[in-house]
């Protein structure tokens, strides 16, 4: 993954500089950062920096709804720690809310369910000493069962 991730940024990093985005790390992050409940409803769509300088930013996010903007901007400050303590210097001082709708996100896939011990894959792993390779193998009987 190291060779491809090289190729990459250098293909992503004008499009996400366009926006004041170093990397797209920031909007990949985002439900780290802020927590999975205000990402549900919001989008960082750029930053905006000061003429010559890269600190006290205004951070422009999208919201879904006026609702949860007003709730959005009681949490503001809480949420700029949490940005800045993320960058590691006082890189977004306000946030600049834009409502909107946001783009839709794929659900996410649960987990395959575990092999039972029923399961004839289960009683064939049991000779198999190596732990990578038993580990490997119950993956794809998990793959293959679902």
């Amino acid at each position: 993954m190291v060779a491809v991730a090289v190729p990459v940024a250098r293909v992503t990093r004008p499009v996400f500089g366009r926006h004041g985005f170093a990397s797209g790390a920031l909007v990949v992050d985002w439900p780290a950062i802020v927590g999975t409940a205000v990402a549900a409803h919001t989008l960082p769509l750029r930053i905006k920096f000061p003429p010559k300088a890269r600190t006290e930013g205004t951070l422009v996010v999208k919201v879904a709804s006026s609702a949860f903007a007003t709730e959005l901007q009681h949490l503001e400050p809480l949420i700029l720690e949490r940005i800045n303590g993320y960058f590691g210097y006082r890189a977004v001082a306000r946030l600049l809310l834009r409502h909107g709708p946001l783009p839709r996100r794929l659900p996410s896939r649960p987990p395959p369910a575990p092999l039972g011990g029923g399961a004839p894959a289960a009683g064939a792993l049991a000779g198999v000493e190596d732990t990578e390779l038993r580990a490997a193998l119950e993956r794809l009987g998990r793959t293959l069962k679902s």
